[in-house]
């Protein structure tokens, strides 16, 4: 594995002796028995069994202390505790094992985390939150049903891009510039020419609060709405922002309804601001300074105060600024909100789109409802191929309505006004139709259920 390719991609290696089978790591390609390197996201040696050239470890095996750092670390803690296996070599302080994994547990193929539209060039961006790409479809692609996957036009991805658990999008009307927000490992947001293709860097960076998840933009304000899940926070930045810069705006706070917020939407028409809750909620302590280093979004948590609410959409002001109750809340179980992702707004006909993550379906709501509230409509079922979907566009152009699907490698294509167990009109499937979709993302532990035979990893 080189170093200059070394990214956090999810995947799962497993070595004999270890406990549970397994250690996390995640690596960008390379081949068994490479050397590891030294790296915040590198592997992390959980446990370790006790091996027939290590009896000292005694009959019930030894637990390794976790160690959030390098490969190097976390091998040298081992090295401390017991004589190294045979083919092992010394590096000063450090040993490294130079030994392939039985098996590896990993997505091969692409999963669709966000999707959106360049309707002046007709063309489909999908975000690939798996391999860390962003890859670009002609508009009418559709895979045949016997065809393994179709070749995009275009590819995003590699070292140089900053790509990574990329998870929001966005496509400027303007120029074709696509807007990427990282989400877990990078705190960067960072924008593509259109015309960008490969392993290139962004004409564009701009420094995010960590764990930012969606984005919308009022083009009449040039203003930028990010949300931010940790610090539940809805955080406003100048839309042509580079480098640190501090936020216009920022909605945060205890009044705010905001609890674990992923997609945003800008409603110019109305001006209002919506956003989808998944409902982890934490109090703040009133007065603690928001952070510095471009706004991190939140105020001091109160600890012991965290709670679980029902997922909802709240709206506010356009405008808004501070801790500010939201004009409207959407919650409770008529709803049908499960993990909602990102959303659409169409001001034309006054509706919000949701894709419902855990309800596999696509909620569509009134952008006046209030309170516990059915949606006027919901597409839902098996014929729909909808498989948890996390993006969604609306294209009133060619009055149709394109879904990212995390849960089955595919975006998929409805008529506009689509209503119940409908199918959809068009496919882009980037796997075959009989792989399923891992969804392992940005693995920090692993455990081995022995009752159940089973590999336990939270993500």
């Amino acid at each position: 594995m080189s170093k200059k390719t070394l990214q956090s991609h999810p995947a799962l290696f497993v070595y004999a002796g270890v406990v549970a089978a397994a250690i996390v790591m995640m690596l960008v390609g390379g081949s068994p028995g490479e050397t590891p390197i030294a790296s915040s996201y590198g592997p992390r040696l959980v446990s370790i069994d006790p091996l027939p050239e290590m009896p000292e470890m005694g009959a019930d095996g030894a637990m390794c202390q976790l160690v959030p750092a390098s490969a190097s670390s976390a091998f040298g803690s081992m090295q401390a505790q017991a004589t190294p296996p045979a083919g092992a070599t010394a590096d000063g302080a450090r040993m490294v094992i130079e030994r392939a994994p039985s098996r590896v547990i990993k997505d091969p193929y692409p999963t669709y985390s966000a999707v959106a539209l360049d309707l002046v060039n007709g063309e489909i961006v999908l975000q690939d939150e798996n391999l860390f790409q962003i890859m670009v479809y002609d508009r009418n692609t559709n895979t045949p049903p016997t065809a393994a996957m179709s070749e995009p036009k275009r590819v995003i991805g590699g070292h140089h891009t900053k790509v990574e658990f990329n998870c929001g999008l966005y496509i400027d009307p303007k120029n074709g510039d696509i807007y990427s927000v990282n989400n877990d490992t990078l705190d960067t947001l960072t924008v593509f020419s259109r015309e960008a293709r490969g392993d290139v860097p962004p004409t564009r960076e701009m420094e995010t609060p960590h764990g930012t998840y969606g984005i919308a933009v009022d083009e009449k304000a040039e203003e930028m709405f990010l949300t931010v899940q940790h610090a539940s926070s809805v955080v406003v930045y100048p839309k042509y922002g580079q480098g640190k810069v501090e936020p216009l705006r920022m909605i945060a706070g205890n009044k705010t309804g905001l609890a674990d917020p992923h997609g945003v939407v800008v409603d110019t028409k109305n001006g209002w601001v919506f956003v989808v809750n998944y409902g982890n909620f934490a109090e703040y302590e009133v007065g603690k300074e928001r952070g510095g280093g471009g706004g991190t979004g939140g105020l001091g948590r109160i600890p012991g105060s965290g709670k679980f609410f029902p997922p909802s959409i709240t709206s506010y002001p356009i405008k808004t600024d501070g801790d500010v109750a939201p004009l409207r809340t959407i919650q409770g179980p008529k709803t049908q909100l499960n993990w909602p992702g990102h959303m659409f707004v169409d001001e034309e006909d006054g509706l919000i789109y949701v894709a419902n993550d855990g309800g596999d379906s696509v909620l569509v709501f009134k952008v006046t409802d209030n309170g516990d509230v059915a949606p006027t409509r919901v597409v839902k079922g098996p014929r729909t191929m909808i498989k948890n979907p996390t993006g969604i566009f609306v294209d009133k152009k060619n009055k149709e309505m394109v879904v990212a699907n995390m849960g089955n490698h595919s975006a998929t294509v409805y008529p506009l006004y689509a209503d119940g167990n409908v199918p959809p009109v068009r496919q882009i499937r980037g796997a075959p139709a009989d792989q399923p979709a891992l969804q392992i993302g940005n693995p920090g532990a692993v455990a081995y259920d022995t009752k159940r035979n089973e590999i336990l990893v939270p993500n």
